[in-house]
């Protein structure tokens, strides 16, 4: 299978871009293909304008050039991941445009819906489990990925994956999360 990495934080050196490492080194591990896109490095815009809003009225529409590309490259892959900080309890603003520009009217719902098998969810929470269970954003988090944003647009396969207490500088807290991101890579897309 070929695995879309989506990856969103703006420093290389994070804990995120260590988890989506080792992820990654799982999907080899496990046979799979993988490229792993960021979204920084590339400059991504975020923001909606014009030429990118969806016209509700057309079947297809023509995007900008940046979308365009974007919706090639989603094209050639089987299945995706996101990889990201949980920043106010939701996905970061540069993840947040990706999916509002690239799965657009006519090519991932509408006329049209994604032909990915599989998307994953991995959120790294600053917060423990019990912080995120105690108003039910984890909750709140799985269903809008899930059914809101992955099942509307036709992958019916989208699982949510929190690594928690991001921010415990203990190494050996670090390493159970890159332990559990490898685990996550060599189990995508098993049941």
């Amino acid at each position: 299978m070929r695995v879309l990495c989506v990856v969103s934080h703006p420093r290389k050196d994070s804990l995120t871009f260590k988890v989506a490492d080792r992820f990654v080194q799982g999907l080899a591990e496990a046979g799979h293909e993988y490229e792993i896109l960021d979204l920084h490095e590339m400059n991504f815009d975020p923001v909606l304008k014009g030429v990118d809003e969806p016209d509700w009225s057309a079947a297809e529409q023509p995007f900008s050039p940046e979308v365009e590309m974007e919706i090639r490259r989603m094209k050639e892959h089987d299945a995706l991941a996101f990889i990201f900080p949980i920043w106010w309890w939701y996905l970061p603003a540069m993840l947040k445009g990706y999916i509002d520009r690239v799965w657009n009217n006519g090519f991932a719902y509408g006329s049209n819906q994604l032909h990915h098998q599989h998307v994953l969810w991995i959120g790294l929470a600053g917060v423990s489990k019990e912080q995120m269970k105690k108003r039910n954003y984890d909750e709140m988090m799985t269903h809008l990925l899930n059914v809101g944003i992955a099942d509307y647009c036709g992958v019916a396969n989208s699982k949510v994956e929190f690594l928690y207490e991001t921010l415990d500088s203990d190494t050996s807290h670090y390493e159970l999360l890159l332990n559990q991101a490898h685990q996550l890579g060599l189990n995508y897309a098993k049941k």
